[in-house]
C-alpha cells in the first residue's frame, strides 16, 4: 500500500492499513498488558498539573513525564515493575515501515478517554536515535491531529486519523510539532466503553 499526500515531506500516512480483526486482537493483548502497567494520568514537570489523558509503555523502555523532565526508563515509576513487551504485530509493523536497521525500544501508549483529552503541539525529541522514524498506530474513535513546522509561530494543518490508520514521522519531519485537537467520541465501536488509542513505536537509542 502506498501512503496518502499528507503535504509534509517525511510524513506518511497509511490509512486502515491495520485491518479490523488485527485491530481486535490488538486490543485484547493490550487489556493483558494493561494488568501488569495499568495506564496512569502523567503530570507536567515543574508545574505538576495532570494530563487530560493516561498513558503506559511497552517495551524495554518507556517514556515518562517526572518533576525533573521528560525521559526514558527501564521501569514503571507507578508499581515498580518492567514493561510488558510489545506485541509481535506492533513489531512486524515498524520492520514493514520504519525502514530502520534495528527494532523500537519503546511502544507509548496513550488513551484519549473522555470529552476534553488532547494533546497540544509538541516534538518527539527525547531519543538519541533521531534519524528513526516514529511510527503511530490509531484504535479507536477518530481524532484531529495537527502538524506544524518546527517553530511554535509556523503555520499547521490537521487531517483525521481512524482506527487502523498508520502514521510514520521521519526524515524532514521527524522533528515537526504535532498535537491532537480532539477526538470524535462514538465514531468507532473498537474500544469498550469508547475512546482513542494511539500506540507510538521509537527507537531510543543508536544501534550498537
Amino acid at each position: 500500500m502506498k501512503p496518502v499526500d499528507t503535504g509534509f515531506e517525511g510524513l506518511a500516512l497509511y490509512p486502515r492499513f491495520v485491518d479490523e480483526a488485527a485491530q481486535a486482537a490488538l486490543v485484547a493483548e493490550l487489556v493483558r498488558a494493561f494488568e501488569s502497567a495499568p495506564p496512569y494520568r502523567p503530570r507536567m514537570p515543574r508545574t505538576a498539573k495532570p494530563w487530560s489523558i493516561r498513558q503506559t509503555n511497552l517495551g524495554p523502555l518507556g517514556w515518562v513525564s517526572r518533576p525533573g523532565g521528560y525521559s526514558y526508563s527501564s521501569t514503571n515509576d507507578v508499581n515498580g515493575r518492567r514493561w510488558p513487551a510489545i506485541p509481535g504485530a506492533l513489531l512486524a509493523l515498524w520492520e514493514e515501515l520504519a525502514a530502520f536497521p534495528a527494532p523500537p525500544e519503546c511502544c507509548l501508549v496513550n488513551l484519549y478517554e473522555h470529552g476534553k483529552a488532547r494533546m497540544g503541539l509538541h516534538r518527539d525529541e527525547d531519543e538519541e536515535a533521531l534519524e528513526a522514524p516514529v511510527v503511530s498506530l490509531s484504535l479507536g474513535d477518530t481524532c484531529v491531529f495537527r502538524v506544524g513546522g518546527f517553530a511554535r509561530g509556523d503555520k499547521s494543518k490537521s487531517f483525521r486519523l481512524s482506527s487502523g490508520d498508520v502514521l510514520v514521522m521521519g526524515g524532514s519531519s521527524r522533528l515537526r510539532l504535532h498535537g491532537v485537537d480532539r477526538v470524535i467520541f462514538g465514531s468507532s465501536r473498537l474500544l469498550p466503553g469508547g475512546g482513542r488509542i494511539n500506540l507510538t513505536l521509537r527507537r531510543v537509542n543508536k544501534p550498537a
